[in-house]
């Protein structure tokens, strides 16, 4: 991987993390996800619809299909990932979605995209997946799940956790292999990958909220005036995030930028642990060195 791919992958892992702290904080649920999604139409809209304008006259069936399928792939990532952030901890939902998202990606791009990592590149693989397992709690969250020696609460946090972790990065290495393949292969940019596949996600989103009114109180005007500040920050950087990654795919191979993006949890173990006050930062931060480790792996790797 070029210094250039890898220097956009590390300020996208910066504004990355900073999102993912907002997130938690605000505490959102779908109606999050929308209002979010409206920020991003209306603040990149100047660039959206510019790049639109210009390119989207030569899309065809290909392109058109990889954006819708995005858009659904986003909507159940953010979802999933908002109910997390609200029943488990920052340090264990964010670590196992951003680890096993890239993992599973890695695999599913050498296998099927026709990439390499190489030896250097899998062990590279395997240092990000050794930190996940030490940031989620390693082998005493594995103890404390099967001996039952935390309270229930604390326990039940943990299952929610891990259960809306590793979802989320099913979810995560979904729409990173199609948007992967969108810039790589369909001749889609960055910008538009995200942007089109933003104005997706709204409608989506929206007739997930009038279902969920069959059964929830959902209200949009109270809600919208208590959200509205964390929604117009995370709708404004986190985009940017999300583009700088995919303008590294396309001078890198995916099984490689995937993963490389996870030095986020570098700055999501610092967030959780000082800023949130959550438990077991030093077996954290233990975890972040071997991310980071893996991360330069594979930055070297050929």
């Amino acid at each position: 991987m070029s210094a250039y791919a890898l220097s956009l992958v590390l300020v996208a892992a910066l504004i990355h993390a900073t999102w993912n702290l907002l997130a938690k904080r605000s505490g959102g649920d779908v109606r999050f996800a929308l209002l979010t999604s409206l920020v991003v139409a209306v603040v990149w809209a100047p660039a959206g619809l510019w790049l639109a304008w210009r390119d989207v006259g030569g899309y065809g069936l290909l392109q058109w299909s990889l954006m819708a399928v995005s858009g659904v792939l986003h909507v159940g990532y953010f979802v999933v990932l908002l109910r997390g952030y609200r029943v488990g901890d920052l340090t264990v939902v964010y670590p196992l979605a951003r680890g096993t998202g890239p993992l599973i990606t890695a695999l599913a791009a050498t296998t099927f995209l026709g990439e390499s990592l190489g030896h250097l590149g899998w062990l590279g693989v395997l240092g990000i997946v050794g930190g996940i397992v030490l940031i989620a709690g390693g082998a005493d969250l594995l103890r404390a799940l099967r001996a039952g020696t935390h309270s229930p609460v604390d326990v039940q946090r943990l299952r929610a956790g891990i259960g809306y972790g590793v979802l989320t990065g099913l979810f995560i290495s979904g729409y990173s292999l199609v948007d992967g393949y969108a810039v790589q292969h369909a001749g889609i940019t960055p910008v538009l990958a995200d942007y089109l596949g933003n104005l997706v996600r709204i409608p989506l989103t929206w007739l997930l909220i009038l279902w969920l009114r069959r059964s929830q109180r959902l209200s949009m005007g109270g809600y919208l005036r208590q959200y509205w500040k964390p929604a117009l920050a995370i709708g404004t950087i986190s985009p940017a995030a999300y583009m700088l990654v995919l303008y590294a795919a396309t001078m890198a191979p995916l099984s490689q930028v995937a993963p490389a993006r996870e030095v986020s949890m570098l700055f999501a173990t610092l967030f959780g642990g000082h800023l949130l006050g959550e438990k077991g930062l030093w077996s954290r931060l233990a975890g972040a060195a071997c991310i980071a480790g893996g991360v330069a792996a594979l930055a070297l790797a050929k």
